[in-house]
């Protein structure tokens, strides 16, 4: 499986040859840890295009913003370097209003409206944790409910004078079951009048949310989108507005560059023009590949929905020898010359999934051999 870029002297480069690299097959989904996403070439030639000119900062983000909410149709939008860079300056925003004192002091203490009010269940380690994101805003993390459950009335058991926002994690990393839903949530946010923030970083639907009325949206640019690394925020004014100034404040540490800004910008305009791999479609890949696992023994293989209730499809394989874990077989797959990456979070339960959003057809049969030899060499040991 070759895999190269060009260069602009014209040559092709081997990169994974060059730079002593692994090749990866993501199985995965759209993970950080393996760079999320392929953006498309025309996110790649804008990228280019952008890195070779000059700009005014300060004026492409505002005018690229305005741009983005207008082809969103959305109040404000603004485009900031990740998602976790979006919790950060979306709570500092909300906590600082726009102060001028606060944007080059996000910790004083002439500020006490800190405390951001979150159901237990959603505080979540993604990779890292909410609460560093909202503790390293300048936030107060106040847990409402119980890890397992937490109703609207919980909620508002938490809200306080110091209250400064409301934030609701839409991720399959959050607690799925007796958890109060986003339009809940926002009916505590407009019975208070307390702005909310809805972290949708792996959602694919850019209007859902902002229309429910959450004040503040944050998406991935580089996962269900399919830009370069970004985070897109789109809202209501003056929260947007306040969210922008934080770029000279704490958010000067997570600045996005100009090639990201107009890549993200042309991955939106493709995203609603075209959209996203339909779950349908998704299905009709696996079924062969499913249908290929099956015939190995020691393993069943099935499709299942992406537990949050996204329209994302994946194969879902249970591990029945008792000759090999599914812990063992996961550690091999990242082995040898390709390594390739799966979903472990029920690997402790024998069950290995596989995402194949970012899987082409060679690497499916890639990923079948490597099960299937798998497999065999254990019976043999």
């Amino acid at each position: 499986m070759e895999i190269f870029i060009k260069s602009n002297r014209k040559c092709t480069v081997d990169i994974f040859k060059k730079y002593d690299l692994k090749k990866v097959i993501n199985a995965s989904g759209k993970m950080t840890i393996l760079g999320v996403s392929k953006v498309s070439d025309k996110v790649a030639e804008m990228q280019k295009i952008a890195g070779q000119n000059f700009f005014e900062m300060e004026d492409l983000k505002i005018k690229i913003g305005k741009y983005i909410a207008n082809l969103l149709e959305v109040e404000a939008a603004t485009v900031v370097s990740s998602a976790s860079a979006g919790i950060v300056q979306s709570v500092a925003a909300l906590i600082g209003k726009g102060d001028n004192y606060h944007l080059m002091h996000p910790y004083t203490d002439r500020i006490e409206k800190r405390e951001i009010v979150i159901p237990k269940g959603h505080n979540v380690n993604y990779g890292t944790s909410v609460e560093l994101m909202i503790e390293q805003g300048g936030g107060i993390v106040v847990e409402a409910g119980y890890s397992n459950q937490c109703s609207a009335e919980q909620v508002e058991m938490q809200i306080t004078d110091n209250t400064a926002a409301l934030m609701y994690i839409k991720s399959h990393h959050s607690v799925q079951k007796s958890i109060l839903s986003v339009s809940d949530m926002i009916t505590v946010s407009r019975k208070y009048s307390i702005p909310l923030i809805v972290d949708a970083a792996a959602e694919e639907d850019l209007n859902l949310y902002y229309n429910l009325g959450a004040d503040i949206v944050i998406y991935s640019g580089a996962k269900g989108i399919e830009g370069p690394s970004s985070g897109l925020l789109v809202g209501k004014n003056p929260y947007i507005q306040w969210v922008q100034a934080q770029s000279n404040g704490i958010g000067r540490s997570m600045k996005i560059g100009k090639d990201n800004i107009f890549g993200i910008t042309v991955a939106l305009e493709e995203y609603v023009k075209n959209g996203t791999e339909t779950g349908e479609s998704q299905k009709n890949r696996l079924n062969p590949f499913v249908e290929n696992l099956n015939n190995i023994k020691g393993i069943k293989a099935t499709i299942v929905q992406d537990g949050a209730g996204r329209d994302i499809f994946r194969a879902k394989v249970e591990i029945g020898s008792d000759k090999i874990s599914a812990k063992k077989i996961v550690d091999l797959l990242k082995t040898g010359e390709v390594a390739i990456y799966t979903r472990e979070y029920n690997v402790n339960n024998g069950i290995i999934e596989f995402d194949i959003r970012s899987v082409n057809q060679e690497e499916m049969d890639i990923i079948y051999k490597r099960l299937k030899n798998i497999m065999e060499d254990c019976v043999h040991e």
